[in-house]
């Protein structure tokens, strides 16, 4: 109707080679799981051991693993630290072991510190010996053993907040033992 050419012309369209759409690369799967999070009111007694991240807040008496840690501002730990990649924020009285360690200008540590790579930002104390190690997790086995999964006991008891007068308690112990 509106076109000059005659109708019974009809223009082909032009030869189109159809390649095979490219395979998608694989993805590489990252851990993206949160971090477990240990509030200020929270004080645990014993071994923490954590497969993953942990970020530390309250107040943990005994020896520490996991990946990547770190303790926060008002954050007190007495015992061993053992992770890949450790920041302090707060009070560590205990030996450090890590690959990666970060001390921030609010940290207070006393103890020694065994890592691959170091950091101290201005205002962070250090009381201790700091030694580098190529592998600072594997060398030298700790010197307490590490009691199994299901022989470990934690206690976690809830510091009093100004509306709840009384503490909480909880005792942590595995089933069936």
């Amino acid at each position: 109707m509106f076109s000059s050419k005659p109708k019974d012309t009809v223009s082909a369209p032009a030869p189109m080679s159809v390649a095979p759409a490219p395979a998608p690369a694989p993805r590489k799967t990252a851990r993206t799981s949160a971090p477990s999070i240990l509030s200020a009111d929270t004080v645990v007694t014993g071994t923490l051991v954590s497969a993953g991240d942990l970020q530390i807040e309250g107040r943990v008496e005994g020896d520490v693993r996991s990946v990547s840690l770190v303790i926060g501002d008002k954050a007190e730990i007495h015992g061993e630290i053992f992770a890949e990649d450790v920041t302090v924020r707060g009070r560590v009285i205990g030996r450090i072991r890590a690959r990666k360690v970060l001390l921030c200008a609010t940290s207070h540590v006393e103890g020694d510190i065994l890592h691959e790579a170091f950091a101290v930002e201005s205002g962070a104390f250090f009381e201790g010996n700091c030694r580098h190690s190529d592998n600072p997790l594997g060398d030298a086995a700790p010197v307490a053993p590490v009691m199994p999964p299901q022989q470990t006991v934690i206690s976690v008891a809830a510091a009093p907040r100004a509306q709840a007068p009384m503490p909480g308690q909880a005792t942590f112990a595995p089933l069936g033992g």
